[in-house]
This record gives structure tokens, C-alpha cells and sequence, in this order.
């Protein structure tokens, strides 16, 4: 096994580290008595295992170290870690944690994405899949997130009255609207997308 697949096998297995720390956090919030330790761990972990992502591309790069079992892994890890992230802070008990729409949301589009690949290499021969824009910016706009809400960094809050109708707004609602709205944009886009290949390959249209 190349030394490029071994740090992504180890950033797949700082993924339940992590996880196991931002929820022994959570349950301390919950007592009253925040640990912020557990909460600086569970952040060094996922840093560790984010930035591991680009010593193995760099590794397999620099050494050939190219693999197809790196191929399947890669993304697994990345995807995972992001994931992982995301649920877990929508779960946990932090002070601050995703509302449940967000992760439903970014399931959701992975899911959908993932279904859509299969029938379209399964309909489509020579089919190749390009990340888009929105894609890469959706992935962006949710690692700004997850890291602006690890990091607790929730500095203002707006109320709003309005006809009888209150709510309040917290700072860190922001990126994480910003970060749902690229995310669905983006789930659109790779969905048209898709429909627009079938119909090009003549699958979409009525047989006799």
C-alpha cells in the first residue's frame, strides 16, 4: 500500500475521533460546565484530518503514488469528514449548532448526485463527471461554516418584529444560509444537468 493511501485510511479513521469528541462536548454544554478542551480537541483533530487531504494529493503527486484504491478513498475521506462535521454539529448540544435542515439538505444533494451517477454511467457509456462552479463553491461555503461554527464565533444577534411575528437571527446563521443556498443551487445544477445528458443520448425520449 502507497504512503499516500495510508494518510487518507488515517484521515478516514480521525473522522469517529472527531465525532466522539464534538460529542462529549456537546453533553458538557448540556451540563452547564463547558469543557473547552474537548472542543479545542475535536478542532485540532478535524484540522489534522482536512489538512491530511493535501499531503496525500501532494504524495501521490510529487512520489507517483497515483492508485485506483486512492481514487475510491479520496473522496470517501473528504466527503466523509465534511459529513461527519455537519451532522454531528447539527446533533451535538453545542452552544451553537446547525439547524436540522442543513444537514438534510446536504444529504439530500449528495444522495441525489450519487443516484444520478449511477443511472447516467449506467445509460450514458461515456459519461464523465465534472465538478461545477457551484459545486466547488457549495464544498467551500460548507467547510467556511463548520468552521465558523467549531469555532463558536457567533458575535452579534438581530431580532425582528414583525405583525405579531418574532424571531431572532444569530451571526452564524449567515454562513450557513449562504452555504445552504450554494448547496441547493448547486444540487439543481448537477440535476439539470444530468436530465440534459439523458436527452442528449436519446434516453429521455418516448419509445414505440
Amino acid at each position: 500500500m502507497t504512503t499516500a493511501n495510508k494518510i487518507t485510511i488515517a484521515r478516514i479513521l480521525l473522522i469517529p475521533a472527531f465525532v466522539l469528541m464534538a460529542i462529549y462536548y456537546g453533553q458538557s454544554v448540556q451540563r452547564g460546565q463547558p469543557l473547552e478542551w474537548q472542543r479545542y480537541l475535536a478542532i485540532a483533530i478535524f484540522v489534522t484530518a482536512a489538512a491530511s487531504d493535501g499531503l496525500d494529493g501532494y504524495i501521490a503527486r510529487r512520489y507517483h503514488q497515483r492508485s485506483r484504491l486512492g481514487e475510491i478513498l479520496d473522496p470517501i475521506a473528504d466527503k466523509g469528514l465534511l459529513l461527519a462535521g455537519i451532522i454531528t454539529l447539527a446533533l451535538s448540544n453545542w452552544s451553537y449548532s446547525f439547524p436540522l435542515w442543513f444537514p438534510v439538505l446536504v444529504i439530500a444533494r449528495d444522495a441525489v448526485i450519487v443516484v444520478g451517477a449511477i443511472v447516467l454511467r449506467w445509460m450514458v457509456v461515456d459519461l464523465r463527471i465534472r465538478p461545477s462552479w457551484t459545486g466547488k463553491t457549495a464544498t467551500a461555503a460548507q467547510m467556511i461554516a463548520l468552521a465558523c461554527v467549531m469555532l463558536q464565533f457567533n458575535p452579534a444577534h438581530w431580532s425582528l418584529h414583525r405583525a405579531g411575528w418574532e424571531t431572532t437571527i444569530d451571526f452564524l446563521d449567515v454562513p450557513v444560509a449562504i452555504a445552504g443556498f450554494f448547496t441547493l443551487i448547486s444540487g439543481i445544477g448537477y440535476v439539470t444537468g444530468g436530465l440534459r445528458r439523458l436527452q442528449e443520448s436519446g434516453h429521455g425520449d418516448a419509445t414505440r
